[in-house]
């Protein structure tokens, strides 16, 4: 079947008319690869299927919660078994409760842990507990690590290498923007010369300790271990955004990657098996400041809905199944190193980055590629050639070369096989090859 896109672009031309944009999330709208943005009808498995027909190895999994793949028939059993049983209370239910303990049990810093409907809830709700906690009001965070549509997060750096933030975007009041300090990534001194300025006044250090928000930025060990010590010497509060790479790239996250424990972690919808879900976890001490227990107020009418919650048990219990995160290694290995060879055979300057399931392919050669300034945008031109080529061919990958790629566990060699085939193709296309 020859790729067509007239119900997609139908859609989108009425979506336009009643939803800004016609996207309910900006990164949908197609805006830096240009064309159309395609509405999908159907996933199962490794694949997805677009109102036109066609179907897609899809590597975007949802931006990543579905680590096991569409429609996975152990999820979808549990999501109709409590379905059956009602959609949602405004109560304690008993799945939320089974799904705490399994978290809590198997990842030692999360000793408590409150569930909420999205990554943007558990990053808010854990930056209003530290700043509970400690009594301040200043937050720390990295340029080219995004948090969630979160006020004060919504920041950029202002003209100095470590400095107060600046709304970046209207709606965000500057006197908010202005309580968060933003540093370059992979710069521990500017951190440490922050707290030498502000030692009673940080409240909290955020960071996602892998990056994978604005390409994947993968960092040193000895920084994030710098950021702990930091935090434990002046009692602010560190934090792990962990929306992405939480129950992603190991049982415990990056976590269990460098071996550093951060005082409160925040998670996304993996954790609901692709259902809205969130949630922060961490200290006791510090949960304990939160409402009913403490005066850190914190709510939510659909927090631990019983649909998602009895979704995410089914989804844990299959990553915690022996073996899975190294079978998800192995696959992730076998593509990084098809890839690898691809860019040998061609002779291109094109370097791929991967941790685990999560994948990047950046069209340059950079000496380091740890901070965000290391980007060059024009390389963003090659990735829309890329992108288009790849989507006219079936495979679905993100529609912004600055956002990761995703493998589940319903992919196979096969699936890499013909996607080594395409991205051969896209990537010729991409540097004027095949002319």
């Amino acid at each position: 079947m020859s790729f067509t896109e007239t119900r997609s672009k139908a859609l989108y031309e009425a979506a336009c008319r009643v939803i800004p944009g016609g996207v309910n999330s900006p990164v949908r709208a197609f805006k830096s690869v240009g064309g159309t943005p395609i509405f999908m009808k159907s996933g199962k498995g490794s694949r997805i299927t677009d109102t036109d027909g066609n179907t897609y190895l899809d590597y975007c999994c949802s931006w990543g919660p579905l680590i096991s793949g569409h429609a996975h028939p152990s999820i979808l059993e549990k999501v109709i078994e409590a379905a059956g049983n009602g959609t949602s209370f405004g109560t304690p239910n008993p799945y939320e409760l089974e799904i705490a303990e399994l978290i809590t049990s198997r990842i030692s810093h999360a000793e408590m842990i409150r569930f909420v409907n999205s990554g943007t809830e558990a990053v808010m709700s854990a930056i209003r507990a530290a700043r509970g906690f400690t009594g301040r009001d200043k937050i720390i965070k990295f340029d080219g690590c995004y948090h969630g549509a979160v006020d004060s997060l919504l920041v950029n750096a202002g003209s100095g290498l470590a400095t107060f933030g600046i709304s970046s975007t209207p709606g965000v009041p500057e006197k908010l923007a202005a309580e968060t300090l933003v540093v370059p990534l992979d710069r521990e001194d500017l951190v440490e010369d922050l707290f030498s300025r502000f030692p009673d006044s940080i409240a909290a250090v955020i960071i996602e300790p892998i990056p994978a928000n604005n390409g994947l930025l993968l960092q040193r060990k000895e920084f994030l271990q710098k950021l702990r010590d930091l935090t434990s010497r002046f009692g602010a509060v560190l934090i792990f955004d962990e929306v992405i790479s939480g129950f992603r790239v190991a049982a415990g996250g990056a976590s269990d990657l460098y071996g550093i424990r951060p005082d409160l972690v925040t998670y996304g919808k993996i954790i609901g098996g692709g259902f809205p879900v969130g949630a922060y976890a961490g200290k006791r001490e510090i949960m304990s400041c939160i409402a009913p227990v403490g005066k850190v107020y914190q709510a939510g009418t659909l927090s631990g809905n019983p649909v998602a919650m009895a979704a995410g048990i089914a989804q844990l219990s299959l990553l915690f199944t022996p073996g899975f995160y190294e079978e998800l290694e192995q696959l992730g290995l076998y593509l990084e190193t098809g890839i690898r060879n691809l860019i040998s055979k061609l002779n291109l300057p094109v370097t791929p980055f991967r941790v685990g399931s999560v994948f990047w392919l950046y069209f340059g050669q950079p000496e380091t590629m740890r901070a965000a300034h290391h980007i060059d945008p024009k390389t963003m031109d090659f990735y829309r050639i890329y992108f288009r080529t790849c989507l006219e061919n079936g495979i679905y990958i993100a529609p912004s070369g600055y956002e990761v790629g995703f493998l589940s566990s319903a992919h196979t060699r096969q699936d890499i096989d013909i996607t080594l085939a395409v991205a051969e193709k896209a990537l010729k296309a991409a540097f004027g090859m095949n002319r």
